[in-house]
């Protein structure tokens, strides 16, 4: 109820917020797709993890997204992103836990007039912003982001990846020191009216884990739709993914559930 009611009020506060420009479907919807665009957003980001642990149940993170771009120059841009993970947890004796995960900020410097080829490059920095011991970490963490995609106009495909790797800066706090990294590659393509399909698994290691347990690496895709509030847009996803490789006790399946709210320049 909570989470309906903070998705229903943000709506509610964005929807009379016009949209500065007037952007077909087609290019919202590429728009979107674009993670070092020059576009204020906040999307908010569900994943269904089931079969979790020994006795198979259901783990749900909600990622509340804000992303803020900054002007620095005619030349580069900052864009930054905000991860802030509401996590509803599992625990071994039947109970669960309910509250906010390790928050994570990236600062990417991308060029303000790219062409077809767009990139951006910055620090990740991990927040120890966990509500409860079974959430997160309480060692902060840094390291490097990068992001590459193709986006052409007429083009209807939009591709590319997304790397990072953090570090604990310290390991004398909860959890301990941690090495995880993170790739998402990702291709969508585009229809008329704002209708795209879309793959974009989000692939997780951790380095300091047993050989057999590193890797998670996600198979799948779903499809995408730009709606309008209003004259607020608003890019909406739905899309399945199938763990085929997983550490022991991980989930094997992930629903992805997305409302992102877009205010174009």
């Amino acid at each position: 109820m909570k989470i309906r009611a903070l998705l229903a009020s943000t709506a509610a506060v964005f929807v009379a917020a016009p949209a500065h420009a007037e952007l077909s479907a087609e290019e919202l919807a590429k728009l979107a797709q674009n993670p070092v665009g020059n576009l204020i957003s906040v999307p908010f980001q569900n994943n269904t993890n089931l079969n979790v642990g020994p006795d198979n149940r259901t783990q749900n993170i909600l990622n509340i997204q804000p992303v803020i771009p900054i002007s620095v120059s005619d030349e580069w841009n900052i864009i930054t992103r905000t991860i802030v993970p509401v996590i509803s947890q599992p625990l071994p004796n039947g109970d669960r836990t309910n509250g906010i995960g390790d928050t994570v900020f990236t600062a990417f410097l991308s060029p303000a007039k790219p062409g077809s080829f767009i990139w951006g490059a910055g620090p990740v920095v991990q927040l120890p912003t966990n509500s409860n011991s079974d959430l997160g970490n309480k060692n902060w963490g840094l390291g490097p982001s990068v992001v590459a995609l193709h986006l052409e106009k007429g083009n209807p495909w939009v591709y590319g990846a997304l790397v990072n790797n953090i570090w604990s800066l310290s390991d004398s706090r909860q959890g301990g020191s941690y090495n995880n990294g993170l790739i998402q590659p990702f291709v969508n393509y585009n229809f008329d009216g704002g209708f795209y399909i879309v793959s974009a698994p989000i692939i997780t290691v951790n380095w300091k884990a047993e050989s057999s347990q590193r890797w998670t690496v996600p198979l799948g895709g779903g499809v995408g739709k730009i709606f309008h509030l209003g004259k607020l847009p608003v890019n909406t996803q739905l899309s399945a993914y199938y763990n085929v490789v997983t550490p022991d006790d991980a989930p094997n399946w992930q629903i992805r559930a997305q409302v992102q709210f877009m205010f174009p320049k």
